[in-house]
């Protein structure tokens, strides 16, 4: 497993909350913590943007990919919008993170909660080449659930 430091910068908001950390030492996943202010109500339906209250800097090379943690999903119906939101390396903006309550409960989050997990990943740049034939496969153009099977 290859380590590499990350530059962070915290905000305002994020005064007093630890940093973003694998749980685990098997952990591909940093927590991301909520920085909000106040409590945030998320009603059945609802969704929100929640602060991190971090800015990160990347290599080039790399991404951070922003998924849901599947104890929210599976305890509370609480998951990522858009999955995976994708921070480029050339973004110096807040992370924030897109919840929404698929439950039929309402949901808090609060200060300091852990919302959302951030993983690296390496980036592959492609040169787009238009052809006038791709080559076949036994799959060709079957789409959703077609496999062949």
């Amino acid at each position: 497993m290859n380590k590499i430091n990350i530059e962070i910068k915290t905000l305002p908001h994020f005064e007093g909350l630890p940093l973003p950390q694998h749980m685990t030492e098997g952990a591909s996943g940093i927590d991301l913590l909520a920085a909000c202010q106040e409590p945030i109500t998320l009603h059945p339906g609802d969704r929100v943007l929640v602060p991190t209250g971090i800015i990160i800097a990347l290599p080039k090379n790399l991404e951070a990919q922003i998924r849901p943690r599947s104890g929210l999903a599976i305890k509370h119906g609480i998951t990522l919008l858009n999955t995976p939101g994708t921070i480029d390396s050339d973004y110096r903006g807040e992370i924030q993170v897109i919840l929404i309550n698929h439950a039929k409960e309402t949901f808090i989050v609060t200060r300091g909660m852990r919302i959302a997990q951030m993983v690296l990943a390496e980036v592959v740049k492609a040169k787009l080449e238009v052809v006038d034939n791709l080559e076949a496969t036994r799959r060709g153009a079957g789409g959703f659930g077609h496999t062949g099977h």
